[in-house]
């Protein structure tokens, strides 16, 4: 095992089968810092390594930062949310296939008296409105997921100057919304990140609905042929385990509130 994958210890959380024992192998997975900071891997994982004995190390970063570490070898599964991204991965041969695992949607949150008047379920119609008040915006800037699809709803929006309010923070999600609520500003979150956020500030949801803000997952095992260190046998485990009912089924369970986070939807495109 190289140097780099080591270090990746340093932002992993380990989790492992219940019943007093530990799971006898270890895989990593990169992942995207909405699923982590959502709460859904603490619900999702101790049910695979139950299921398994396949304990998951998981490193959460942007969705770009996820797809460079398997690109590199450093990650044995990818399971992030940007589908062109993941597409590429697929051609350029880092994996044999991408499979869609589960979907939900972007939110795009806001002080609660919207000055703006961003408020609807027309999102590039909000940013219009955003970038001509100059009103304060957090964007990612990290190149995950969520900020390849900002960035996707301001060229739908033929927005080039986003106002004197916009910055980027260059942080995850969760950073971001702290950012945003200290800020009175608006924000671009995936909703299961925010459903789980507790410092919400002066901050509500105010543009939702619009089917632009669908935001689909994707999870794909890193080859071998590329990387002959992975584990590929414990990798293809998961990715049958998490599009399985079984998987599926513990997707849909996770629910905050009884506000179910995620929707399964293995075997479709979307």
């Amino acid at each position: 095992m190289n140097f780099a994958r080591r270090t990746l210890c340093a932002f992993t959380l380990t989790l492992a089968a219940c019943g007093g024992t530990w799971a006898q192998s270890t895989l990593v997975m990169a992942s995207t810092t909405s699923t982590e900071q959502s709460g859904l891997f603490s619900h999702l994982l101790p049910e695979f390594a139950r299921a398994s004995g396949i304990t998951v190390k998981v490193v959460a970063v942007g969705t770009g930062q996820a797809i460079d570490l398997a690109r590199r070898g450093d990650a044995d599964v990818l399971f992030v949310h940007d589908r062109a991204a993941e597409e590429k991965f697929v051609a350029d041969g880092f994996a044999a296939r991408r499979l869609p695992v589960m979907y939900n949607d972007f939110v795009l949150v806001g002080p609660k008296g919207d000055p703006a008047g961003v408020q609807g379920r027309d999102i590039a119609g909000a940013l219009k409105k955003i970038a001509a008040a100059n009103a304060p915006f957090i964007a990612r800037g990290d190149k995950s997921g969520t900020d390849a699809a900002e960035k996707r709803f301001w060229s739908q929006a033929g927005i080039a100057n986003r106002g004197s309010g916009y910055r980027e923070c260059g942080c995850g999600m969760g950073p971001a919304l702290n950012m945003g609520a200290s800020s009175n500003a608006y924000v671009l979150a995936d909703r299961g990140t925010w459903l789980n956020f507790r410092n919400r500030g002066e901050l509500a949801v105010l543009v939702e609905g619009d089917r632009r803000l669908f935001n689909q997952y994707g999870v794909m095992a890193v080859s071998a042929r590329k990387f002959p260190h992975v584990k590929a046998a414990e990798a293809r485990k998961f990715v049958d385990w998490v599009t399985s009912p079984a998987g599926q089924q513990a997707i849909a369970a996770y629910r905050i509130n009884g506000e179910q986070l995620f929707f399964p939807n293995a075997g479709t495109e979307n």
